[in-house]
């Protein structure tokens, strides 16, 4: 393909996208990501993950300038620092009193950007980055935050979606998991679709040159976002309608499969 029409914004998501959950990231995949940033892509890690967490993709990546959108679109980071560029906050009071009254043995936290998190109990993963803190419910809205999780225990993703039902979190807005009981919500209108036309813009790069590529159902405003958006071949339905094509699975190195078009040998 012609280098003249290579993106030069690619957003690319974390989990079920660039790598399998608890896995390493495969060889051909870091190396397709580290070919479009070194022929001078903004090569832009954007997931739902926290800051802390999002570091460790992107130094396993290689990546050491550039950008990165964290938590759904709350946090943009600079990764030549890990400094916050912009931090997009709520206060968690009204949701937490919502996601309480509905789902009463529901894990709540809350994420202290590039330090930890609070939480009302154990969750998957606890203990992995930062500081963690037990917290009782009225310790989650002490300050504002960029992203209230739930994890429901007691039930499964189908129940949690059911009883959520029309349900809208006051200020926020929520998008749940894949597979578990999770359930995660920002300020309202932050998506990783509005993160990244943020960056677009202050990055002046055209929209015809954007790309992004994901999987999950956190990806659907990110994909109908880029002028040219890729669904992973193990995405979920909403996210293959909101996309343009469909690739290969993660595990058989979807994404390099898209970047090696513009960033081959």
């Amino acid at each position: 393909m012609d280098t003249a029409d290579r993106p030069q914004l690619i957003a690319l998501d974390v989990d079920g996208t660039i790598l399998q959950t608890g896995e390493p990231i495969a060889p051909r995949v870091r190396e397709a990501v580290r070919a479009a940033a070194a022929a001078g892509a903004h090569v832009v890690v954007t997931t739902g993950r926290t800051l802390l967490a999002t570091r460790l993709v992107v130094e396993e990546l290689g990546l050491d300038q550039g950008h990165t959108i964290c938590s759904n679109g709350a946090v943009h980071a600079d990764i030549s620092t890990w400094e916050p560029v912009s931090v997009q906050t709520f206060d968690p009071e009204p949701s937490v009193g919502v996601l309480r009254e509905v789902f009463p043995d529901m894990v709540l936290s809350v994420e202290k950007v590039g330090v930890g998190t609070w939480a009302t109990g154990y969750y998957p993963g606890s203990f992995r980055l930062g500081e963690f803190r037990f917290v009782a419910d009225d310790d989650l809205s002490l300050e504002p935050t960029t992203r209230l999780n739930g994890w429901w225990p007691g039930g499964s993703l189908a129940d949690m979606v059911a009883m959520m039902g029309d349900r809208q979190l006051p200020g926020a807005g929520w998008v749940h998991g894949e597979v578990e009981p999770w359930l995660v919500a920002c300020r309202d209108g932050v998506t990783k679709g509005w993160a990244l036309e943020q960056l677009r813009a202050q990055l002046d790069i055209p929209h015809a040159a954007t790309l992004a590529i994901g999987d999950g159902y956190n990806d659907c405003e990110m994909l109908a976002w880029a002028a040219h958006s890729v669904a992973m071949g193990n995405a979920v339905d909403p996210a293959r309608a909101a996309a343009d094509e469909v690739t290969a699975t993660v595990a058989e190195g979807g994404v390099a499969v898209i970047l090696e078009r513009w960033f081959g040998n």
